[in-house]
């Protein structure tokens, strides 16, 4: 059984200035994460900028991080393709690699015909088809689409689906998704600016971009609600959302690279048509990091 309950971190790629990636890099970073409380990572997320790697980097980074991450973390590769053929077919990669599970995001681009019906269809016949569990990627946010209950609700009761990431801050609907799963079904938030208000709503843990950078800090939140610390943890929500938004929704992948420049990690550009992050947004991510007390001394 994959275990899902706890902090996992989206990684980012890492690429050079001549926009091939990095492998030294990724084992560089991979091996520091793995220093941590995380209970383990995913690879080739929206944070990986899984769309704009091609297959043949993709495969290629699943085998190096699964070279560095230990039997005792999970490791989770995307694996989103627009068509259930492709899908499948990176799944079935994937799994030949050793990953524990994949996530899969929603198709979207065909939008309206993107149903609650498109989409049970869609990832039944990906589980069927697939080596290991999967687990549902909700990202409305990116895809335009939105995964609902009626359609996760018949999913979580197919064997090799074991539970989903949801990336909307609507709490509202992640109360949903819980009461209407099976208990086992993991959902996992995906926002970190709203992780206390998921994980009281019943979430068993979050894949958060903020982990890259405060893994022991998202781990620690995670802990003190799971310990009835409501107030200590709707504190430490508090001092973690400015950052958690710089580095999400505000600038994105560029600003998260950025953040992980400063903190001694290997971010690197990003790669086109995403530009790096400019030098306001890098100083204003400086002065987060610095009020938090985790810049490392040399760069203060």
């Amino acid at each position: 059984m994959v275990r899902l309950s706890g902090i996992f971190c989206p990684i980012p790629t890492p690429f050079r200035s001549d926009d091939t990636v990095d492998e030294r890099a990724l084992r560089s970073n991979v091996a520091r994460w793995m220093h941590t409380p995380l209970v383990g990572l995913v690879v080739l997320g929206s944070n990986g900028e899984a769309p704009q790697l091609d297959d043949e980097e993709a495969d290629r980074i699943v085998a190096i991080v699964r070279g560095e991450v230990p039997r005792d973390r999970v490791l989770v590769a995307g694996t989103g393709r627009e068509s259930t053929k492709a899908t499948i077919a990176a799944s079935r990669r994937a799994a030949a690699a050793g990953v524990d599970a994949v996530i899969v995001r929603t198709p979207s681009f065909f939008k309206p015909q993107m149903t609650s019906e498109a989409f049970v269809r869609h990832y039944t016949e990906v589980a069927d088809a697939s080596p290991v569990p999967i687990l549902l990627y909700n990202v409305a946010m990116y895809t335009g689409v939105n995964l609902l209950p009626d359609a996760v609700e018949p999913l979580a009761s197919h064997p090799n689906i074991v539970g989903m990431k949801e990336s909307g801050g609507d709490i509202g609907q992640v109360a949903e998704l819980v009461a209407r799963t099976p208990r086992g079904f993991a959902v996992l938030a995906g926002s970190a600016t709203t992780l206390f208000h998921a994980l009281c709503a019943g979430c068993d843990g979050a894949v958060l971009a903020l982990a890259a950078l405060l893994p022991d800090e998202c781990v620690n939140l995670w802990t003190l609600v799971r310990e009835g610390r409501l107030d200590e943890a709707r504190a430490s929500q508090r001092r973690l959302t400015p950052i958690a938004r710089a580095v999400g929704s505000t600038h994105g992948v560029p600003g998260l690279k950025a953040a992980l420049d400063l903190l001694g990690f290997v971010g690197g550009p990003p790669r086109a048509p995403l530009r790096p992050a400019g030098t306001q947004v890098i100083e204003e991510i400086r002065r987060q990091l610095d009020a938090l007390g985790v810049l490392p001394t040399a760069r203060v």
